[in-house]
């Protein structure tokens, strides 16, 4: 599956258990690679901690976890992950967050209702 996300196109791509050594090595349900424009969301259902689960929990958290790298995807192509990592207050105060999101709501919700995150 494709998404845009502010015009670059990520390719989303679902893994089970073991067959992403990144995604294992770091114990991660999903991730976002700003390089390769890749976001890696894990199958919950090949994990034995999720067996007997009900399935929209199981759905639900997925989504959850795809909507999460999403946004990493849309700090990465705004070019906002090289100075998060600084401290100058927090981002519930921070109105160049605070617009940012404002702004760019639509192009969200629309990604998000592409690749059913919704």
């Amino acid at each position: 599956m494709e998404v845009s996300v502010l015009g670059t196109t990520y390719t989303i791509r679902r893994v089970d258990n073991g067959e992403d050594s990144y995604m294992d090595k770091n114990g991660f349900a999903g991730y976002c690679d700003a390089v390769t424009k890749e976001i890696v969301i894990l199958n919950l259902r090949s994990l034995e901690s999720y067996k007997g689960d009900p399935e929209n929990r199981i759905t639900s958290q997925e989504k959850e976890t795809l909507r999460h790298e999403l946004v990493h995807a849309f700090f990465n192509e705004s070019g906002l992950q090289e100075s998060s990592l600084r401290y100058e207050g927090g981002w519930a105060h921070n109105e160049e967050m605070v617009d940012w999101i404002a702004r760019q709501e639509p192009k969200l919700h629309a990604a998000f209702q592409a690749v059913d995150a919704i």
